[in-house]
């Protein structure tokens, strides 16, 4: 394997098997040094193939980064952003200003 060129280039050999090796180093980088890591693969139509380091998010947790939720975590994150926000000071004040709205 060959080391990074000047402008981020590498070269890696494609090993029997279709199976090739990330250098350690980026490894580490990309956090994908530990078992089960997983890389997308997306092969755009000007031939460019890109491997993109990927988190796997457990089932239980999918619903979170869903379209909906994840819009809905940014509108939260603009209203509090414009300080469009009510902070209570106890469980009892939390209530009693929900009921009044």
């Amino acid at each position: 394997m060959l080391p990074f060129m000047s402008d981020g280039r590498m070269y890696v050999t494609i090993q029997g098997r279709g199976l090739i090796a990330l250098p350690a180093d980026l490894r580490r980088r990309l956090d994908l040094d530990r078992p089960g890591a997983q890389v997308e693969i997306v092969e755009r139509p000007d031939g460019v193939v890109e491997l993109r380091p990927m988190i796997a998010v457990p089932a239980d947790q999918a619903w979170f980064w869903s379209e909906r939720w994840q819009r809905m975590e940014r509108e939260a994150n603009e209203q509090i952003a414009r300080g469009d926000v009510k902070i209570a000071d106890s469980i009892e004040a939390m209530f009693a200003e929900l009921d009044r709205t």
